[in-house]
């Protein structure tokens, strides 16, 4: 049978689903029990209303009209597509269309679709121990949740990257869009390759107002709109509102404005896939919709002041008074609710008339049960998972006569250099599902290895011999330098099932803290959901770290998400300071493999001692510390003078330098040493372990010691935050050396000491505290600190003088210990 989908008969159809979902959204905030009151002819009671209705209206009916026209195309050209609602505040949108559409019940098997389900439905819409009002990782088809707003076109950008039949069906909303995040995402489509990536079509949701304001893209005309899309690289076209009441114009205006979009879509794919097209430099004019779609559309118009709410800011949460306390405007909200014309729409019994049900796209066609937004892959199917080489492969031969030497090939010395061999190899292992993402910064942060596999994606011009490395086709997304479009990207690609990694610089990583939180509370929410599958792993790199920064100075110091993570729940927190390239490497090949996770790992790329051996790099990677039998005089468990640790690579060579200080003068000391990569196995967070990570008091004591028990804390992060994990634990004893918020453009060495990190510094420390024990005689211990105090004062001299750091530390090596 033929269908005509733009026939008034089919546009009716989509004009009743849009009611069905609109009336649905109205309803759930206010009512927690009779939805169907004049269906059923049931009078709404007090006890139907919610005490306190919680909820956004504003963009809820044009988010409803813009998702039903999304499944219309669906139907119409058999598309695969998911919706992101970038005004995430109308989280009930992506909740209505998913019940409606069965997927909801499917996931919810309690929320039946028949008046109870619905009443269930209703009650759980933001009320405690329901569902959020935001799109939630708790609804069906949702991947992106706006609460934050800015991110909706990055993480569609990401998510339909290496998915070439995907189109991502993206609302925008016009106070979302004055985010800086989101008018850097315009420039997504500079980077889209039409031949082996899908489509996001995005449509500018130009409803008038903000929380209180109006935005700044509602006052502008459609010349000027025009001007600035176009300028962006956009084909833009235009759903007015002149019509918008006489909703059966305005859905064939609409339907033949979108025909006409996918149709654009589907030509430029065609002719990058079949002709060769928008590979040498030409940027695809990808469709952008803006539709002017009234704030509040069809809702209350006036409040019981006479002031607007419809088309004005006031229709941006709860649009009436009334609550079970406030019976008021009772009427009016029954009045709008019938407006929608239910008997209409749904049974007596709350089932919808079969001739909307009809309407819906069909199995994994649905937006809801689209497998991209559940993780990549139809529920309970196995993820697929990275090919990946042996990491050993890729190691440093370290061994008794070379641990704490610079190799004699520099390059093995830079350990992100040396992750780069086992990343390309990872690419070329996996041409669709891994990438690296950053803000122009790959080759800054020497993974320059992948450069030999790839180049960066980047479908703009290309000016030779001045450009480098940039191609239509690439696993390398940096070109744009922006930490938000980065971290959107690869946000999208891995909610997708894929792998990515986003390295920084550590100061900069903060640009983007906030993003990475709302990412963790997504999984932490996802994992929630038993029909939900779980994720890869999202993977970010700090590096141009705080204790080398030699070309920039103090504003590129700052390594604080190290705490901003950690006070995150750590279930889903993995936080690594490998030593060494070894070590980098084992904590990436369990990165890889772990799974709905966010792992943090700071990493060195300037030229450093290598320490620890293949077997001690995996036994740190997946143990997550070590006690390090030959930087130690007494084994582990055993009674220690004084406990020496460390967490990341420059606190690592201070600590050990500084432990080599004190057993050179004083031999009889007993001594043991710690290296820390998993920084939040020490963490107990208000008297309790994380069940899958931390470690037990016993195993902890094993490691540090009694309460007491004096402990050196070489660490990378700011001081406080190892001083809580030890204050948790009930330890006494703990002295860190970390970053102390002081810094400047200065000598490699001289950023150590200016936060006290060095080893001479660690070791007056260390044998101050000795003294103190008893260990260690007052006449001997001035004199050793005497001897660290002329070394400091001559570090001072040479590097105000000279610009240079000392000999004691440019020419230090590791030796065994006495």
């Amino acid at each position: 049978m033929t269908v005509d989908y733009n026939s008034k008969e089919y546009l009716s159809k989509v004009d009743a689903w849009w009611r069905a979902s609109t009336y649905l959204s109205g309803g759930m905030m206010f009512l927690k029990s009779n939805p169907l009151f004049s269906v059923t002819n049931t009078p709404i009671q007090a006890d139907d209303i919610k005490v306190k209705p919680i909820g956004h209206w504003g963009t809820v009916a044009g988010q409803n009209f813009l998702y039903a026209h999304a499944n219309r195309l669906i139907n119409k050209f058999d598309l695969n597509m998911f919706y992101i609602g970038g005004p995430g505040h109308g989280g009930q949108v992506m909740v209505t269309n998913a019940y409606l559409d069965g997927s909801y019940t499917e996931d919810y098997p309690e929320i039946t679709q028949d008046v109870e389900g619905m009443s269930r439905l209703y009650k759980r819409f933001s009320f405690p121990g329901g569902i959020g009002s935001h799109m939630t990782a708790q609804t069906p088809g949702s991947l992106h949740e706006g609460g934050e707003l800015g991110y909706s076109l990055s993480h569609a950008a990401g998510a339909i990257l290496d998915n070439p039949e995907q189109v991502a069906f993206t609302v925008i909303g016009d106070g979302e869009v004055e985010t800086g995040p989101a008018m850097t995402a315009w420039h997504s489509i500079k980077f889209i390759n039409p031949k082996n990536d899908g489509a996001v079509l995005p449509i500018l949701d130009l409803n008038g107002f903000k929380i209180s304001n109006p935005t700044i893209f509602s006052r502008m005309s459609d010349e000027e709109i025009t001007k600035f899309f176009e300028g962006l690289g956009y084909s833009p076209r235009f759903l007015e509102n002149d019509d918008i009441h006489d909703y059966m114009t305005y859905h064939e205006k609409a339907a033949k404005l979108f025909d006409q979009a996918i149709t654009d879509i589907k030509d430029i794919q065609r002719d990058a896939r079949e002709n060769g097209r928008y590979q040498d430099g030409e940027v695809a004019a990808w469709p952008v919709v803006i539709a002017r779609l009234p704030k509040g559309w069809g809702g209350p118009t006036h409040n019981p002041a006479g002031e607007p709410i419809e088309s004005s800011f006031r229709a941006h949460q709860v649009p009436l008074g009334l609550s079970q306390k406030n019976l008021k405007e009772l009427p009016e909200f029954e009045k709008w609710m019938n407006s929608y014309k239910p008997e209409e729409l749904f049974n007596a019994d709350g089932s919808l008339k079969a001739e909307v049900a009809e309407f819906a796209p069909k199995g994994d066609k649905r937006m809801a049960m689209n497998p991209v937004a559940n993780g990549g892959r139809r529920f309970g199917d196995k993820a697929e998972v990275l090919n990946l080489p042996s990491w050993k492969d890729f190691t440093n031969d370290i061994n008794a006569s070379n641990r704490g030497t610079e190799l004699p090939d520099g390059n093995r010395n830079m350990d992100m250099n040396v992750l780069s061999g086992f990343f390309a190899k990872v690419a070329t292992n996996n041409p669709h599902t891994f990438r690296i993402f950053g803000p122009d910064e790959t080759m800054s942060n020497r993974l320059w290895d992948m450069f030999k596999v790839s180049n960066r994606q980047w479908m703009e011009e290309i000016k030779e011999p001045n450009d480098q490395y940039e191609a239509p086709e690439g696993r390398i997304l940096d070109a744009q330098l922006s930490e938000h479009q980065a971290e959107g990207w690869l946000e999208g690609y891995t909610l997708t099932g894929r792998t990515g990694v986003f390295a920084s610089y550590e100061s900069f990583l903060r640009v983007v803290d906030s993003m990475i939180t709302q990412h963790f509370k997504w999984i932490r929410q996802a994992a929630e959901q038993p029909w939900r599958n779980d994720y890869p792993s999202l993977n970010l790199i700090s590096t141009s770290t705080v204790f080398q920064q030699d070309h920039n100075g103090y504003t590129h110091q700052d390594p604080g998400i190290l705490t901003h993570l950690a006070e995150k729940k750590s279930d889903y927190v993995r936080q690594y300071l490998p030593a060494d390239a070894n070590t980098l490497l084992a904590v990436f090949d369990r990165a890889f493999t772990e799974r709905h996770k966010l792992n943090h790992i700071v990493a060195s790329k300037q030229p450093r001692q290598q320490w620890f051996s293949v077997d001690e790099a995996e036994e740190l990677a997946n143990e997550g510390l070590k006690t390090i039998d030959w930087a130690s005089t007494v084994a582990e468990g055993e009674d220690a003078d004084i406990i020496f640790a460390s967490s990341g690579v420059e606190p690592t060579i201070e600590s050990l330098a500084a432990l080599h200080l004190v057993n050179d003068a004083f031999p009889s000391v007993k001594m043991r040493y710690v290296n820390v990569v998993e920084i939040n196995r020490l963490q107990k967070k208000n008297g309790k372990l994380n069940a899958e990570r931390s470690l037990s008091d016993a195993d902890f004591s094993k490691f540090f010691g009694q309460s007491g028990t004096p402990v050196l804390f070489g660490f990378h992060g700011y001081e406080d935050l190892v001083e809580s994990m030890f204050y948790q634990r009930g330890h006494d004893g703990l002295h860190v050396h970390g970053y102390r918020e002081d810094g400047d453009i200065t000598t490699a060495y001289d950023m150590r000491v200016y936060s006290e990190l060095d080893r001479f510094h660690q070791a007056k420390d260390a044998v101050d505290t000795l003294r103190a024990k008893g260990v260690i005689s007052d006449t001997d211990a001035q004199a050793f600190d005497k001897k660290m105090d002329d070394i400091l004062a001559k570090h001072f001299d040479v590097t105000r003088n000279q610009g240079r750091d000392i000999e004691e530390f440019t020419d230090w090596k590791w030796t065994a210990l006495k």
